[in-house]
């Protein structure tokens, strides 16, 4: 079995997190008996190296997209207490902050979405993004908790560069970024950059159904993860914050 080396040049503990991270959902996969998703064998983890199985990536297939979706939404189907995580972790580059919290809503709008407005650089801009959103922090509160009905563990950073299919057809998840969640997180941001075919939507659909007014929760969802790509990368992300802001001071 080939092996792929990351290597980590700063003083984080971000490889020692992506290892939790991974032997998690591979717990949820062994106790659940999910034979459509896996995630790479470990072989050694320190602070500044990590030894993993290398995957031959391959394109996907109608197939395989199959097999993710419905892998996805059987891990997604298990329950657990309460969202969030006991210690912060990354997504990306970036540090993910986390308590663990029996309110959905107020944790994704402390822990997320204002978390990543105390990072903008620029204290107008933040400003700004901070006071829509407090002005309608018990709106956007409520509306996430609406149909949310329990925590599922979400792989957190889920773009199609973070899942892989052997010539195998096996299905990998990796670089994670996890927590435990409303399950949609995962799919709102499989629409960010695209690379997940219909046959990924449909039978995660008909394995777990999505709830009504996912389309304007995926927004918000996803304004995270825009926010977290301003910080990192600058302003080719802003409209698309600007955008998601707006909409929630318009809800």
């Amino acid at each position: 079995m080939s092996i792929f080396v990351k290597e980590n040049f700063s003083s984080n503990n971000s490889l020692l997190k992506e290892v939790q991270g991974l032997r998690l959902i591979q717990k949820l996969i062994n106790d659940e008996k999910i034979e459509e998703i896996n995630t790479p064998h470990i072989y050694k983890v320190s602070k500044t190296r990590l030894e993993i199985q290398k995957i031959n990536s391959q394109v996907f297939t109608g197939k395989s997209m199959k097999k993710l979706g419905i892998g996805l939404a059987k891990l997604h189907k298990v329950s657990f207490e309460k969202y969030g995580l006991e210690n912060d972790n990354y997504i990306g580059l970036s540090k993910q902050s986390n308590i663990l919290s029996d309110n959905w809503g107020e944790f994704f709008f402390e822990y997320r979405l204002l978390f990543q407005i105390s990072l903008i650089k620029n204290s107008l801009l933040a400003l700004e993004f901070e006071t829509i959103l407090n002005k309608n922090r018990v709106k956007i509160i409520s509306f996430l908790n609406k149909y949310v009905d329990k925590p599922s563990l979400v792989h957190g950073d889920l773009w199609s560069g973070n899942v892989l299919v052997d010539k195998n057809e096996k299905v990998y998840l990796i670089d994670p970024s996890v927590y435990f969640a409303h399950r949609e997180v995962d799919i709102a941001m499989t629409h960010i950059f695209g690379g997940f075919t219909k046959e990924f939507y449909e039978a995660y659909n008909e394995e777990y159904p999505l709830e009504q007014e996912f389309e304007t929760r995926k927004e918000i969802y996803n304004l995270y993860h825009y926010l977290n790509h301003y910080n990192l990368f600058g302003s080719s992300y802003l409209g698309e914050c600007k955008k998601r802001i707006k909409l929630i001071d318009e809800m």
